[in-house]
């Protein structure tokens, strides 16, 4: 649909990048995702959305790229996946879906998922 925000949290090595990596396989883009760690930003074209993918881990201040991220949360062709938000929360909207990623003594993960109303429709198919 377009206009979705996704902040990821976990720990380093959690899953974030891996989660990113089907949501772009599911919006239908070709392109090979990778941890924007050391670029911040990787963009990814899928036929009818792109997905923006922010990581700020190396950032104590996100300076432009909080300009950017502003920018891209308010394009209704985009879907923003953000990891380590807390570095630019005074960004993020209250409406976004929160994705917490624990990883488990062998290795397996669990997710838990805060979903505003208005994305509801993205768990209908899923039982």
């Amino acid at each position: 649909m377009g206009g979705e925000v996704f902040e990821l949290i976990s720990d380093l090595g959690g899953g974030k990048t891996a989660f990113v990596r089907g949501l772009a396989k599911g919006l239908g883009a070709q392109d090979e995702v990778s941890s924007p760690s050391f670029t911040i930003n990787n963009t990814y074209v899928a036929p009818k959305l792109t997905l923006e993918h922010f990581d700020f881990y190396r950032l104590e201040q996100p300076g432009l790229m909080a300009g950017q991220l502003h920018e891209d949360i308010f394009r209704g062709d985009t879907v923003v996946a953000v990891e380590w938000g807390d570095v630019v929360s005074d960004v993020l909207p209250p409406a976004r879906i929160v994705v917490v990623i624990t990883v488990n003594d062998d290795e397996s993960r669990n997710f838990s998922f805060t979903i505003p109303e208005q994305f509801l429709y993205l768990m209908k198919d899923i039982s």
